[in-house]
């Protein structure tokens, strides 16, 4: 049986995460209203324009039916946009997020869309040697909680991609780039298993 992951399908490059999924021989939902979480291992929150994200969820009712499925056992991976909607707290006075993961985030932590950048950086977990990553007006992690994880750094040490049981942000974008191995950890998160190293 294939793992049923969901893509939270409200704003954002869902469709290309949907892509690598599948290629992994996931079963994808977009979704789009809360009852679609039923049954789902796992769900991505991709990035795109947070404020969007959070006031559409917040008016299809998201927030507590996210907490309810993470309380059942469900998987979340948020990436760019996504690690803000899981913040339990942001540096910037909006968007108010989700509180979904123990961390306090900050939006466009490294400029403007003209300071995007690539970079090579190790993660805790992925086999295999660095992972490219590619950042776009990118968020980092300020402060975390008891019990999360700091698994991928930049070079100055600012956390870029963090881990709590079966919840997982990563401040850059995986889907973007051919290797697939952060999408097979959160496969891994979904089905319960150990992380490969």
């Amino acid at each position: 049986m294939p793992l049923n992951i969901g893509v939270l399908a409200l704003q954002g490059d869902f469709q290309e995460h949907r892509a690598v999924l599948e290629s992994l021989g996931a079963a994808v939902t977009e979704v789009r209203l809360p009852h679609q979480l039923e049954g789902l291992d796992g769900l991505v929150i991709p990035g795109g324009e947070s404020t969007t994200i959070v006031k559409l969820a917040h008016r299809w009712g998201f927030p507590d039916a996210l907490r309810h499925f993470i309380d059942e056992g469900g998987a979340v991976w948020g990436t760019c946009a996504g690690m803000i909607v899981m913040a339990s707290a942001l540096l910037e006075p909006e968007p108010e997020p989700l509180s979904l993961m123990d961390i306090t985030v900050s939006r466009n932590s490294f400029g403007r869309q003209v300071d995007s950048f690539e970079t090579d950086i190790p993660v805790k977990g992925v086999p295999g040697g660095p992972v490219h990553a590619v950042f776009i007006r990118a968020p980092s992690v300020q402060d975390q909680g008891e019990g999360v994880e700091c698994i991928a750094q930049l070079e100055d040490g600012t956390p870029v991609a963090v881990r709590s049981g079966k919840l997982m942000a990563t401040a850059f974008h995986p889907e973007l780039t051919p290797d697939t191995r952060i999408h097979e950890m959160f496969l891994r998160l979904s089905a319960g298993q150990p992380s490969a190293v």
